[in-house]
């Protein structure tokens, strides 16, 4: 198991939970955690217990990626945060949220979220505004490249049926 530290700009830990460690990677790992929460209706999606979290996160790129399926296996979409590079340990991962989101539908349409909250956000340094713009920028780059883990393609019909 590892435990993930959502972190704000200060340092102070948002969010924390576990999930299993699925695969290191070169720049980062890949995670596996389910939703254990009550249902969060998001109005372009909703989070509900038991869909499960295959989590990307990388110590050079500024941002992370959320590959979003029911518990039944049926993608729901991407959530992605754009944050500072993770520190990931042995037991444990930590990133700096930097405010911007983007929700990427199972067909690949990007949707920017919270970008109202970021441009108000007086905790954020020079620095980090900068690399959260990169970062989105490299992030929207992979989307429209449907670079992995972005794959929008439909599952055949039998792959369904292994499902």
């Amino acid at each position: 198991m590892i435990t993930v530290s959502k972190l704000n700009s200060l340092g102070e830990t948002k969010i924390q939970y576990q999930g299993e460690m699925v695969e290191r990677l070169t720049n980062g790992v890949i995670i596996l955690a389910f939703w254990q929460h009550p249902i969060k209706d998001l109005g372009y999606t909703c989070f509900e217990p038991g869909d499960r979290f295959q989590e990307y996160y990388y110590t050079d790129r500024w941002f992370n990626i959320f590959d979003i399926s029911t518990d039944s296996g049926k993608r729901k979409g991407w959530y992605c945060n754009i944050a500072e590079p993770a520190f990931i340990h042995d037991d444990h991962i930590e990133q700096i949220d930097l405010l911007l989101d983007v929700w990427v539908d199972p067909v690949g349409t990007p949707l920017l979220l919270d970008e109202d909250e970021f441009d108000a956000d007086t905790t954020l340094t020079d620095e980090q505004r900068q690399g959260a713009r990169q970062g989105l920028h490299d992030l929207l780059q992979m989307i429209a490249a449907q670079v992995d883990p972005f794959s929008y393609k439909p599952l055949a019909e039998e792959q369904i049926n292994i499902l």
